[in-house]
């Protein structure tokens, strides 16, 4: 290791919004001979403990002003994070201007994100926009030749090791990975502003879009093992996956995620109130659906729906898992439970399946909450609204000589919850709460509409039954029917009733072959397609 590698660590700046292990952290700093400036509310935390500081106002002979909004903005604090040691311009002109140096700068950011994420009124999320923190870092990022800028306690403390290992120094090696993670969390801060703003403007299409996020854990793989992976939370409050807290299992795969946000955002179009519903997915679709009074009984329904699918699948539910369900869960290999909370005889129940994965998240996911949903493609992001399309029972259009009955109404609007998060092409049969019959992903409504059938046919035979339950059922499609062929599948398979968006030029045709078969069929004017 040349004497390049290694820069002297002397002088420190800290300005922090999180105060947390604030005092530790600065009295190992100074028990390690380096001197401390700072700003505000840090500079009281680290005198009231007895922690030797100087105000950064006494470097730059400048008063903190406009309630803390200009403090660090000054060619003193700049030009000690910027200057370039070797450099002799540099030098001179920090002598010449009484410039100190500044070799280690600690700041973490106003906290815009959780302003947002608590419902802020605009100008408190406006004043918790952060300027000086946001320059500093970027300024001692750009010299990390030099000096080492930490955005979080954990920083801090790689810095201190090094220190102790190097007698006083740290490696070029450390300097350059702190770069690279502050440059991240300011386009990360920059990207949540930008997007509030875009938000509050109602703006669907800004001339830049930014995203990032922070690393919520590396992975072991992707959707395959020689992919690499990690999980990266959001700005974004929305429960679910990125809110889970995992009390129990082994890691989380990258297939694990999305599928357990798969199955929880469809958990979440039903209201607890409304009865409780279990939701099962295997590779992002969902196998299995059900509503009923009960988690347990729920459960039983869905698992029914496609027993063979249910192996290795993930679970979610709209309420607080119970002994009763969890007692269940266990009987057959299971990879993810997904719920809003557990109680402790459920949580005593799973654990004796010790590599099942627990999360509990805290609360559901609202389906009428906005967002935005990205996708990469070559060179590029595609960026969307999430779907909140809903349709309410009076909102249908009745479209044959039939309507649905009550019964039927009532399948039509669960059926229509579950098409929505199914891969298009997307054919779902429902009955009595449950799913009959799901075709997904298919390229022909025709074929998803058969698929499903293949499907109720094959868990009828698992289950010991006389008849696939599609008899009786109602049909739901994500789409139109661009031919009456979808339709005789559908009736063939017993369905009684129809629901679908309408709008296909064939409309006319489709309904004649309706009311020639008996059944009822409604539009909804929505589709919800998912690629």
């Amino acid at each position: 290791m040349s004497d390049l590698d290694l820069a002297p660590v002397r002088r420190a700046l800290i300005s922090v919004s999180d105060k947390s292990g604030l005092v530790e952290r600065g009295r190992q700093l100074a028990d390690a001979g380096v001197e401390i400036l700072s700003t505000g509310g840090t500079l009281r935390s680290l005198k009231e403990a007895g922690i030797p500081a100087r105000d950064v106002s006494e470097v730059t002979e400048f008063p903190e002003m406009m309630d803390g909004r200009l403090k660090t903005l000054h060619p003193r604090v700049h030009g000690g994070l910027l200057a370039r040691r070797d450099n002799g311009d540099d030098r001179a002109a920090m002598g010449a201007h009484g410039i100190p140096h500044i070799d280690l700068l600690y700041v973490n950011l106003y906290p815009f994100e959780e302003t947002v994420e608590k419902g802020g009124a605009y100008a408190d999320c406006v004043e918790n926009i952060d300027i000086g923190g946001p320059a500093m870092i970027r300024a001692a990022a750009k010299n990390h030749a030099w000096v080492n800028v930490c955005v979080d306690g954990a920083d801090v403390d790689r810095v201190l090791a090094d220190m102790a290992e190097h007698d006083g120094h740290s490696r070029l090696d450390l300097r350059k990975s702190l770069a690279a993670k502050a440059y991240a969390r300011t386009a990360a801060y920059d990207a949540a502003i930008s997007n509030w703003f875009s938000d509050t403007l109602e703006d669907p299409a800004p001339e830049y879009r930014a995203f990032g996020g922070a690393l919520t854990q590396a992975l072991r793989y992707g959707e395959n093992p020689h992919q690499n992976a990690a999980f990266y939370r959001s700005a974004e409050n929305r429960a679910g996956i990125a809110t889970g807290r995992q009390v129990q299992g082994k890691a989380l795969s990258y297939n694990n995620l999305a599928d357990a946000d798969a199955a929880f955002e469809l958990a979440g179009e039903f209201a607890s109130d409304d009865g409780a519903a279990v939701v099962i997915v295997k590779h992002a679709n969902p196998c299995g659906v059900a509503v009923h009074d009960t988690l347990s009984s729920a459960y039983e329904k869905a698992f029914a729906a496609d027993p063979i699918s249910a192996f290795g699948g993930i679970v979610a539910m709209n309420r607080t898992l119970d002994a009763v369900t969890a007692g269940e869960l266990v009987k057959i290999f299971t990879e993810v439970v997904i719920a809003p909370d557990a109680d402790e005889d459920a949580l005593a129940v799973l654990s004796a399946k010790s590599n099942l994965r627990v999360l509990l998240t805290g609360g559901m996911p609202d389906p009428k909450q906005g967002g935005w949903l990205t996708k990469t493609v070559a060179g590029g992001l595609l960026v969307q609204e999430r779907d909140i399309g809903m349709i309410a029972p009076s909102e249908l259009k009745v479209v044959t000589k039939r309507a649905p009955t009550d019964a039927e109404l009532t399948d039509l609007m669960f059926g229509w919850k579950v098409v929505k998060h199914v891969k298009s092409n997307a054919i779902v049969y429902a009955r009595n709460g449950s799913t009959a019959g799901i075709g997904m992903g298919q390229t022909s409504r025709l074929e998803a509409a058969r698929l499903a059938v293949r499907k109720a046919e094959a868990t009828a035979a698992e289950n010991g039954w006389d008849e696939p339950r599609t008899k009786g059922s109602v049909c739901a499609s994500d789409a139109f029917f661009p031919f009456a062929d979808g339709l005789h599948a559908a009736v063939d398979a017993g369905a009684t009733a129809i629901i679908q968006p309408g709008g296909s030029i064939r409309d006319e045709e489709v309904i004649a072959a309706a009311d020639e078969a008996g059944v009822a069929m409604v539009f909804t004017g929505m589709r919800h397609f998912r690629h």
